[in-house]
């Protein structure tokens, strides 16, 4: 289905050395949702690179239904496609994500079915482990995922972010975790990425008890973001600059250190350890390694080789 959706998209860069600036005009420059998504825009700025935009701009990209089961269809093809190697994540219009639409949810989340305390219970459990999904498909899925994020990060899209793999924002953007403020305790992973992502348990628990806002210099300095940019175009350009770098690695190397990070994080260090040491027992026998050591040696970037898909 995205094979369809890219097609033209690939057509048109196919073959063209285009500056950065130019490429990241052409990444936010779709005129709505790309079929068969309506809350997502979907494009191949190059031929490995896949452009994954929020766009419900009138709505401040708030996630409604639709969002949250198309995400899932998203990022399970993407993890399928040979062609696509990293992903950029970013929002249309003038912010990221205003997060959950309360408005579109609030049936499904206020008014739960069930004949009884039990049987509510479960059916709500089963709903929060099916938007829990929404963002774990980011996680889970191999190819390194760079979210981009300009103006408001709110609520949901905290949780969103959080298993995104590279983080960047501009100096104009500021993240809230909001769920205290609406009368329940975050449940789609901000709760538990977070601590993971900024490292100081304090600072943690005072953002999600206060929801106060976090702006860009200070989620830069607590590890939120690696990199602030001036402005949306500039941050657009460097997210495909960071993008081409790791798209032109080796995709069984920088697949394989994806899922390796991921479960090191969660793991001891000697089980992290044994892990890697399983994993690489096949992925060196890769030609990539060759491949990789022969332009190490020339002196040259690993994009200066041809890989094969993955």
């Amino acid at each position: 289905m995205l094979a369809v959706v890219f097609r033209s998209a690939v057509t048109k860069y196919k073959g063209l050395q285009l500056p950065s600036q130019t490429v990241a005009r052409a990444m936010s420059s779709l005129g709505g949702a790309t079929p068969p998504y309506t809350t997502l825009a979907i494009s191949r700025p190059t031929e490995s690179i896949t452009h994954v935009e929020l766009h419900r701009p009138e709505k401040r990209n708030a996630m409604n239904s639709a969002f949250w089961s198309e995400m899932v269809t998203c990022f399970n093809e993407l993890s399928e496609d040979a062609q696509c190697r990293v992903v950029v994540v970013s929002g249309a219009g003038k912010l990221f994500t205003a997060g959950i639409d309360l408005m579109d949810m609030m049936n499904s989340v206020l008014q739960p079915e069930g004949d009884d305390t039990a049987r509510i219970s479960w059916g709500i459990k089963k709903k929060i482990k099916k938007l829990q999904e929404t963002f774990s498909v980011i996680e889970k899925c191999p190819k390194p995922v760079v979210v981009a994020i300009h103006g408001a990060c709110v609520g949901a899209g905290v949780d969103m972010i959080t298993a995104c793999d590279i983080r960047l924002c501009t100096q104009d953007a500021w993240f809230q975790v909001k769920e205290v403020d609406i009368g329940l305790a975050a449940d789609v992973g901000t709760l538990q990425r977070l601590p993971k992502v900024i490292g100081s348990q304090s600072l943690v628990n005072e953002l999600a008890l206060t929801a106060r806002k976090m702006y860009a210099d200070e989620a830069k300095s607590s590890g939120l973001v690696s990199r602030v940019f001036a402005d949306k175009e500039a941050m657009m350009a460097g997210a495909l600059e960071i993008a081409g770098e790791i798209a032109g690695r080796s995709p069984v190397a920088v697949q394989g250190t994806k899922i390796n990070l991921i479960y090191a994080r969660n793991h001891s260090v000697a089980d992290g350890l044994d892990y890697i040491a399983t994993w690489n027992m096949s992925m060196l026998q890769t030609e990539d390694l060759m491949k990789s050591a022969q332009a190490a040696l020339e002196k040259k970037s690993p994009k200066t080789k041809t890989y094969s898909k993955l």
